[in-house]
């Protein structure tokens, strides 16, 4: 698989992750606490595909590098709403194992990309 394979496979399962945050999205109550929550997850589980595909277009490394970490950090603070959420009881822990799990891969990729993009940079042997 070519590295442009690679990536367009990745925004793929980004987009993928997305929708999935968005039909999530659509079962929180109709709360004040749930669409705050409801909000918070779509902003920030609708922001790794976005900034995935505009790093994917991003005018140097450091710039590319710069989109991989917010992205990161959105992955991770979508994580942590998803655990209030199941903390919360809005939606049942059986139905969100598998969106946690999906995003526990992604921040492993991301912290793997962002890794090897520093050890380029320094000029180390991956």
């Amino acid at each position: 698989m070519t590295p442009n394979e690679r990536a367009a496979q990745l925004e793929d399962r980004l987009i993928d992750f997305c929708v999935r945050i968005l039909n999530l999205s659509e079962k929180l109550p109709n709360t004040y606490a749930g669409q705050h929550f409801c909000k918070q997850i779509v902003r920030s589980g609708s922001a790794p595909a976005l900034l995935y595909g505009e790093a994917r277009g991003a005018e140097s490394n450091s710039d590319f590098r710069h989109k991989i970490s917010v992205a990161l950090k959105e992955l991770r603070e979508t994580h942590i709403n998803l655990r209030i959420i199941k903390r919360k009881g809005f939606i049942s822990g059986e139905r969100l194992n598998s969106i946690l799990d999906e995003n526990n891969q992604l921040i492993s990729i991301f912290v793997s990309i962002a890794r090897t993009l520093d050890k380029k940079k320094r000029g180390t042997r991956i």
